[in-house]
């Protein structure tokens, strides 16, 4: 059975603090209780020692002025006993009193001791009435102590019924950020996750609806014009050039539809990448070897492909295959829209927290209006799906990446694709 963390910190917080409180009133009453029991042993030493002070000097048991000791509710008596001599002390209860006796051995006599017993009634009471104070302090504490766990245990819940609460009351059409401010620090990881997670499910949410539209209307437009023209070609008896035309149409259309139908599937094979297990690899490297494949597509094209960075190592925990689908989108973009003879620069440039990859290419540019990240958006007339930068954005999300695609700003010509990667993603700058 699940409990509440609310009442499982509070029981845990009352249970520890009132044991404390119980601990520390049981040895403050046993300090003061053997302090006050060594005060009355060194009190009746003192009358003892004062008794064979008299006696040395009287030089006789006669005529000591006992009295002097007794009137303080005192009894001292002379005792023959066969004992070790040393200092015996014992509390006791005779009756209703209590008493303090001290057996002292008497100066001069190895068989004669001084026996002083002393009521020591008002000192128990005064230890007693010591134990009850205690005893309601300790009350009073451990209602104190009661108060101040709830309290205690709602300031330290309230950031998670916060955050329970602002995610109970999220849907598909209602996301929002979790505000950090309102925060305390160390839940700023979790509300990074949380608020890594909304926007991915954000993005997804959107893109998908706009993915289902555009596969239909992509799908139904070809269909559409294949339908026709066929239609007007049985119409009547043609030529035979004319039904090779309709024919070829056909095929061109069908291919169309098929790498289409081919992206839509590479976006549920996608979905299952995002569970791939993550790898420990060195971004460097791999760029390096992914660059070398490119240029033999990048030779076809006649364009120049240049990497550098300013790292010679890079480890990074990351998936492999989603890495691949970003850096490959890129790289193909940038050659399919890359004239010949120009160059395509790759640079990686790393810091303590994150490696920020650009891919430059001398191209036609992009309209910075557009959400070119969106399905079926195209640029220039160049065939395709429309879904490659769909892809590479869903694949970013899914590594808490950041991606995005500008146009230069050094006076030429072309674009600049960027991927960000963290070393941890829900701690970004």
């Amino acid at each position: 059975m699940y409990k509440s963390i609310y009442l499982q910190f509070l029981r845990q917080l009352i249970i520890a603090t009132s044991l404390f409180i119980v601990v520390m009133s049981f040895v403050f009453y046993g300090f003061t209780k053997t302090t006050l029991e060594e005060e009355i042993r060194d009190s009746l030493i003192n009358d003892a020692q004062l008794i064979n002070t008299i006696s040395t000097i009287a030089n006789t048991l006669e005529n000591i002025p006992f009295d002097m000791i007794t009137k303080r509710d005192v009894d001292v008596d002379i005792l023959i006993l066969n004992m070790e001599r040393k200092v015996y002390f014992t509390i006791y209860k005779d009756g209703k009193n209590n008493y303090a006796k001290l057996l002292y051995p008497f100066k001069g006599d190895t068989t004669k001791f001084i026996q002083i017993r002393k009521n020591i009634n008002s000192s128990k009471a005064m230890l007693n009435k010591i134990f009850n104070n205690i005893l309601i302090l300790s009350i009073g504490g451990l209602i104190m102590v009661i108060i101040y766990a709830m309290t205690l245990a709602k300031t330290m819940l309230r950031p998670i019924i916060q955050i329970a609460n602002r995610l109970s009351n999220m849907n598909e059409n209602a996301l929002s950020q979790l505000q950090l401010k309102n925060l305390p620090l160390e839940f700023h990881p979790l509300a990074n996750s949380i608020n890594q997670l909304t926007k991915r499910i954000e993005g997804y949410v959107k893109y998908q609806k706009e993915l289902f539209i555009g596969a239909a209307h992509e799908l139904k437009t070809p269909l559409a014009v294949m339908k026709l023209k066929n239609e007007v070609t049985i119409r009547k008896p043609r030529e035979q050039e004319k039904y090779e035309e309709t024919l070829r149409l056909n095929i061109s259309e069908i291919d169309g539809m098929n790498m289409m139908i081919t992206s839509i599937l590479d976006i549920g094979r996608q979905e299952g990448a995002q569970f791939e297990k993550a790898l420990q690899i060195d971004v460097i490297d791999y760029l390096k070897h992914k660059i070398n494949g490119y240029k033999l597509l990048a030779k076809k094209e006649e364009v120049n492909l240049v990497f550098t960075s300013n790292e010679s190592k890079f480890d990074i925990l990351i998936q492999p295959t989603l890495l691949n689908q970003i850096i490959q989108n890129f790289v193909q973009n940038a050659i399919k829209f890359t004239p010949g003879n120009k160059n395509i620069n790759i640079n990686a440039f790393g810091s303590s927290k994150y490696i920020e990859i650009n891919v430059i290419d001398e191209g036609i540019g992009i309209d910075e209006s557009i959400d070119l990240f969106a399905p079926f958006k195209r640029v220039g007339n160049e065939q395709g799906a429309g879904l490659g930068l769909f892809l590479a954005k869903s694949a970013a999300d899914a590594l808490g990446a950041e991606i995005s695609i500008r146009n230069r700003k050094d006076g030429k010509q072309g674009c600049v694709a960027s991927l960000k990667l963290y070393i941890n993603p829900t701690c970004k700058l």
